[in-house]
């Protein structure tokens, strides 16, 4: 057991973190480009924040929160999402004081007690961007614009962005009553957890992954339906925006997230791969509510989440290979004891030039050391024995066409950075 990783949980090795990093250096890259700044935030936070945040009827809470209690009794949570702590850290950090917008994006792992499975895991990771400080409809499909242009870029196919309003704190209660009023001709039909939210949330319904109750949501009363005015102005909006930028999408009507905080517009980015079921990488929307809700000052937000290991997965369906491992440039080969000693100091002063340099560490014949060198696929190798130190000449061994000459010992770093 010891030795075992818990269920849900994953190991990244060698081989598999580059391609992390080449994916998290693309999200970087065009988070700058659109002009957000990183935030990084406690993996735990306060469980009262999540309770208020995320919502008390929602699955988050009810069934998938790692919580805890501390040694000075104080009730925290693992992050199950991460927009609570981003609006957290905002209101902490008097954030709204500066010139708005404030544009964010995180990288980092969230946690959720869930069914394992592909692409779904109780410690996984998200990239995530918020927009606080404007309700600009030009916003909302700036961050859509931004998730597909990442997902352009990693050569993803088959997107289809889908999306809704789900009302505002005018419009909502209107739309509540019709769902309590639909769904309640179905309460025997319903789940436990389902009939329960009936008169507490009934908008959660819309969301519930039983089949039963996914099926008896199909005919449920739209929120497009109950949208207020300034709602269907916004929503309108919206899709002109993602037009202008040229962003195809599908209105749907059926599209609520999982989390109470939203408002107004609701998204998901899809992706249709062959022999495989639509599959959502991208899910977020707007939430004009929250930071009065967790303590701050009226102000509107919007945002997304991207999960990671499901991102990779799906370029892992579409066929999208990622082959980043680098190899080193020089192999420094070592006789003797002496001979460590100057291959130590010559490997500290190549990597000083940012060459990468592998040597032996296990006293090793020459034969060993180059059958290592060529399975490392490694351009040059330096041999360093007595003869050598003597001399105080090296030999540089080109590995594609098997060529030797000697080097002089102060001109071996020059040498190198010449060719490589």
């Amino acid at each position: 057991m010891l030795t075992n990783r818990p269920r849900g949980t994953n190991d990244f090795l060698p081989g598999e973190t580059e391609k992390w990093q080449y994916i998290e250096e693309r999200m970087r890259a065009i988070c700058k480009s659109f002009g957000f700044k990183e935030i990084r935030t406690p993996i735990f936070e306060h469980t009262e924040l999540f309770l208020r945040s995320v919502g008390d009827t929602s699955d988050i809470v009810e069934k998938e929160m790692y919580s805890f209690e501390d040694k000075a009794f104080r009730h925290l949570t693992l992050r199950p999402e991460n927009t609570a702590g981003v609006v957290r850290a905002f209101i902490e950090n008097r954030l709204y004081a500066e010139p708005q917008p404030t544009k964010l994006y995180y990288i980092g792992p969230m946690f959720r007690y869930d069914q394992p499975q592909a692409g779904r895991y109780r410690q996984f990771n998200q990239f995530g961007v918020e927009v606080m400080g404007s309700n600009d409809p030009s916003v909302d499909a700036e961050v859509i614009t931004l998730a597909a242009e990442l997902f352009k870029s990693l050569g993803l196919n088959g997107l289809t962005v889908k999306i809704n309003t789900v009302g505002c704190k005018d419009c909502r209660p209107e739309h509540a009553r019709k769902l309590k009023e639909y769904f309640g001709a179905y309460k025997d039909e319903l789940c436990p957890t389902c009939q329960s939210r009936l008169e507490r949330n009934p908008l959660r319904i819309l969301d519930c992954k039983e089949e039963k109750c996914h099926n008896i949501a199909k005919g449920a009363p739209t929120t497009i339906e109950s949208a207020c005015d300034n709602c269907k102005d916004h929503f309108a909006k919206v899709k002109e925006y993602l037009d202008l930028a040229g962003i195809p999408y599908e209105v749907d009507t059926n599209l609520v997230r999982g989390l109470d905080y939203y408002t107004q517009t609701a998204f998901e980015i899809v992706v249709n791969t062959i022999g495989s079921a639509q599959n959502a990488v991208c899910g977020g929307g707007r939430y004009n509510g929250l930071l009065e809700q967790c303590g701050g000052t009226d102000m509107p937000g919007i945002g997304f989440a991207v999960g990671m290991e499901r991102l990779l997965l799906t370029m892992k369906e579409q066929g999208i290979s990622l082959s980043l491992e680098e190899n080193p440039s020089v192999y420094i080969a070592s006789l003797g004891e002496k001979a460590q000693g100057a291959a130590f100091d010559l490997a500290l002063k190549l990597r000083r030039k940012g060459i990468y340099v592998e040597k032996d560490y296990l006293n090793r014949s020459l034969k060993a050391q180059m059958k290592g060198a060529d399975r490392m696929k490694v351009k040059y190798v330096v041999m360093i024995g007595d003869d050598e130190l003597a001399k105080n000449k090296l030999v540089v061994r080109a590995m594609a066409d098997g060529s030797q000459e000697e080097v002089a010992m102060e001109e071996i770093v020059q040498y190198l950075e010449g060719r490589l």
